[in-house]
């Protein structure tokens, strides 16, 4: 999704056709968000990936099987649910998981909090372990979604 911002926003000319594993409707959203044409799965026959990249080209959306349905889920209800483990996050937590999503690192979140980078280290194992993602990118992924979300109502 990063990538795909970056892109865009870098060459606004350039159509972004994602092609991923993920299905979840975070990702699909963001994606179109940032400016993604299409989003297709890996699983895509290759005749129908070659026939989305054309239809990318020439100015169209693709959606792969299922991802109009979230999508327009996604529309029709557009204040997601907290993911499980958000209400578990302390205030502190989440003050941290802000400053992950702007990219900060432990040494700069460390300082801005006036905290050491040790306990900023404590922090975010809770945070991932709570939120039950893999790394600060899909923390900050998440975080982005879900404080843009509270921040629109």
């Amino acid at each position: 999704v990063a990538a795909t911002r970056e892109i865009c926003q870098q060459f606004p000319d350039t159509k972004v056709l994602v092609l991923t594993t993920f299905d979840d409707d975070q990702y699909v959203t963001q994606a179109i968000q940032c400016g993604a044409a299409g989003y297709l799965l890996k699983d895509t026959p290759p005749e129908e990936l070659a026939q989305s990249i054309r239809a990318v080209q020439k100015g169209y959306t693709q959606l792969g099987p299922g991802i109009g349905k979230k999508v327009a889920t996604q529309m029709r209800d557009p204040t997601p649910s907290p993911p499980p483990g958000w209400d578990e996050l302390t205030p502190r937590e989440q003050e941290i998981l802000r400053l992950i999503a702007t990219g900060a690192s432990n040494r700069e979140i460390a300082q801005t909090l006036y905290i050491s980078e040790k306990t900023v280290k404590n922090h975010v194992t809770h945070i991932l372990s709570r939120l039950n993602v893999r790394d600060r990118t899909q923390a900050a992924i998440l975080a982005n979604s879900m404080f843009s979300n509270f921040n629109d109502r």
